[in-house]
């Protein structure tokens, strides 16, 4: 079964690399045109680059709450329309017990991982959904879903962000709100985890194997398609096995 997102608009939070940047490039490959935004505008040329299909870039904060309407107004301007919005953009600057955590680490956090989303949910549909339903992919974590050492904080926003998910597919249908729960997947962003704990984790795992960037990506394609058009409101786990792992 072929995807395609012929005629569909995307835009990435966090695009120029790991998750974000595979999920870019899967959906432009799939025929949607895309923008993908991060801080640095070196890093979204060559991730840009890198791209097959019509891709643009867009350097923002997707923490700086005016970032979420100017970009979306530059990807309608640029495109034409906005049908797809991929919340992606996340920062982990603590680890360690919850209760130790400084207020600045604190918040800084929740404005990205949580905050974030709300406001780029909220400028999207504004300025396109809410006039021609589309959809709004949300990329949590299984740390959303149980507790873990060190990753308490993190994981209190992405538990937060499945729940968003929820509620805004309540709130905003027939937009659809889905999400995606990765397990570890080898990324800079996971570095400290991939290199400290990832060799252990594969050997345990059913699948043997931690996550690739690109494993987020098909998921991410199928449910932000028309393939999944009676899907909202669910978040999906995907960690090769390690939640029937821990089951069993």
């Amino acid at each position: 079964m072929q995807i395609s997102m012929e005629g569909k608009v995307a835009l990435v939070t966090g695009g120029s690399r790991g998750i974000g940047k595979a999920i870019a490039a899967s959906m432009a490959a799939a025929g949607a045109k895309v923008m993908i935004t991060s801080r640095k505008q070196d890093a979204l040329e060559a991730a840009a680059a890198e791209m097959d299909g019509d891709v643009a870039v867009f350097a923002a904060n997707a923490g700086d709450p005016a970032s979420a309407g100017t970009v979306v107004a530059a990807t309608i301007e640029r495109f034409g329309g906005l049908d797809i919005l991929v919340n992606n953009a996340a920062t982990n600057p603590y680890y360690g017990p919850t209760l130790a955590v400084d207020d600045g680490r604190w918040d800084k956090t929740f404005q990205v991982n949580l905050r974030a989303p709300v406001l780029w949910s909220q400028a999207a549909w504004d300025q396109a959904l809410k006039d021609k339903p589309g959809v709004i992919v949300n990329i949590a974590s299984v740390g959303g879903l149980r507790s873990e050492a060190g990753l308490g904080v993190y994981n209190l926003t992405k538990a937060a962000l499945i729940h968003l998910t929820r509620q805004l597919a309540n709130e905003l249908g027939p937009t659809r709100v889905v999400g995606i729960a990765p397990g570890l997947v080898q990324t800079d962003f996971a570095a400290y985890l991939v290199e400290n704990f990832g060799d252990r984790l594969a050997q345990q795992l059913p699948l043997q194997r931690l996550g690739d960037p690109q494993d987020i990506a098909n998921l991410a394609t199928f449910l932000a398609s028309d393939l999944a058009s009676w899907i909202t409101g669910e978040t999906y786990v995907i960690d090769g096995g390690a939640g029937v792992r821990s089951a069993s």
